[in-house]
């Protein structure tokens, strides 16, 4: 089971994340959060933890040319697409980066998640809907409509999803026995504050995934 901690904004956060296992570290690259990162700071960070983990930067219906230049700036080897961006454009931005895409759809109902289909990008992010804020909230989402939505279609997901939205060491083993997801996503539920890591919240995160993934593979 895979973790990308995200909301990472200090060099050191990166490497115990790395340390801890991370296959992914997250920055917000969009300007109005709480976690964001400058182009300066996310290449810092990036330069540091580079080939120890995939190096995801989180866009919120930003311009094609502003991703691709940070894209570059950084080093990036994920985007994040958290906004309203379609399928097309989510299309672009992999050709002209040459970035893996994860599409983030902030579930509300079961619509959501269908509507994830027509995006054939390389991962699906499910977050929480909270009205007028993108991610962070710190809020989970009913995690069986994803189990739901797996149901109806008969098959497992052809898109790795990715599950994120308010979880913490205290709920992450009920939520990865709920979704099977590919990777979890962290930001509040390991911080002391926006932006900024607690190391004990990160480790205990860390060991709880572990836990909850060991009867998944003896399965």
């Amino acid at each position: 089971m895979r973790i990308k901690f995200c909301g990472i904004a200090r060099v050191d956060d990166a490497e115990l994340a790395v340390s801890l296992g991370a296959w992914a570290i997250g920055m917000i690259m969009w300007p109005r959060s709480r976690r964001a990162v400058d182009v300066q700071r996310a290449a810092e960070i990036a330069a540091a933890v580079r080939r120890k983990a995939e190096i995801a930067g989180v866009f919120v219906n930003q311009r094609l040319d502003e991703v691709a230049a940070i894209a570059e700036a950084v080093g990036l080897t994920l985007i994040q697409l958290h906004g309203q961006e379609g399928p097309s454009f989510c299309a672009e931005v992999a050709r002209r980066t040459g970035c893996r895409v994860i599409k983030a759809a902030r579930v509300h109902s079961g619509a959501e998640i269908q509507a994830l289909e027509a995006f054939h990008t390389d991962f699906h992010l499910l977050d929480s809907y909270v009205p007028g804020i993108p991610g962070g909230t710190g809020e989970t989402f009913a995690w069986e409509l994803a189990r739901d939505a797996g149901r109806r279609h008969g098959k497992r997901a052809q898109v790795p999803v990715i599950l994120s939205g308010g979880l913490h060491a205290g709920n992450v083993p009920e939520a990865i026995a709920t979704v099977h997801p590919y990777a979890v996503d962290v930001a509040s539920g390991t911080e002391l504050a926006p932006g900024r890591k607690d190391p004990d919240r990160m480790h205990a995160f860390a060991e709880a995934v572990a836990a909850a993934a060991s009867p998944i593979l003896r399965a």
